[in-house]
């Protein structure tokens, strides 16, 4: 409830990033459809968010996420991790850094991530931060001579690789928040149901209302060339499959066809 309150008065300001944000809540337009890989795989997906034209403006008119440090963006805060792949992946990563390209330079995975908690009770592990009230330790700063930002995202590019295939899970699905769950149909059958939509302020919790800002509800970021669809699809496929984001993909072209009825209103 505080965290609510707090966002009606940023609001109220309109000096403040956040007053330029639109409400979480309006209109979507939603598909669902069967994976053509796997008859038991259901896909649901916010064509709203899918079909807006959102794309990162790191470095640019991002505000970041906590007052004061836009140059962090939404790197504020270490990365947890979903799972041991997802360790593993970053193990492999860090390992093709150099002090040359990784300002924080640390050796070895216990020196560069850390425990902490999501829910404050289950411990976890993600990437650990600079100190304390600093950014995430792969965040290099802006005028570093081997190049700003995420020293994992920079090196996958360097590589010819992209840069879902070096950086933490949660870093590169952002903002697309996929869910997963078995349900039981009517008659008794089960289907893994994938839901993609939009990783709004509610999608980090109670805290997300406590954000200075986030880019997926304020129109500074709803600026790309492209709607989503087409901009994340090695994202979305990553996430689906490839049979599933073709499907995705062509039911979303055909809706651009014939025209939203509930656009979303950062991208209007």
């Amino acid at each position: 409830m505080a965290g609510r309150t707090e966002l009606r008065i940023l609001v109220d300001d309109p000096q403040d990033p956040r007053s330029r944000e639109v409400e979480l809540d309006f209109p979507r337009e939603w598909i669902e459809f069967l994976d053509p890989a796997d008859s038991r795989h259901l896909i649901r997906a916010d064509l709203t968010w899918l079909l807006s034209r959102w794309t990162c403006v790191f470095g640019k008119s991002c505000h970041g996420i906590v007052a004061g440090r836009a140059g962090d963006g939404c790197c504020s805060h270490g990365a947890f991790f979903t799972d041991a792949d997802d360790e593993k992946r970053v193990r492999a990563a860090a390992k093709r850094l150099s002090p040359a390209t990784w300002q924080h330079y640390r050796r070895g995975f216990k020196n560069y991530t850390e425990m902490d908690s999501i829910d404050g009770k289950n411990p976890a592990r993600r990437t650990a931060t600079r100190g304390e009230d600093e950014p995430c330790v792969f965040l290099n700063d802006p005028d570093f001579p081997g190049g700003g930002g995420c020293a994992l995202h920079a090196q996958a590019l360097r590589d010819g690789a992209h840069p879902l295939e070096y950086k933490p899970d949660v870093c590169w699905q952002l903002p697309i928040r996929r869910d997963q769950e078995w349900t039981r149909r009517p008659d008794d059958t089960k289907v893994l149901v994938s839901s993609l939509s939009e990783f709004d302020r509610r999608g980090w919790g109670a805290g997300g209302h406590d954000l200075d800002w986030w880019c997926t509800s304020s129109p500074e970021a709803h600026v790309g060339t492209e709607p989503m669809y087409l901009s994340y699809a090695p994202e979305l496929t990553a996430l689906i499959g490839e049979a599933a984001y073709a499907k995705l993909a062509e039911l979303c072209a055909a809706r651009v066809r014939t025209g939203l009825v509930a656009p979303h209103p950062a991208s209007m």
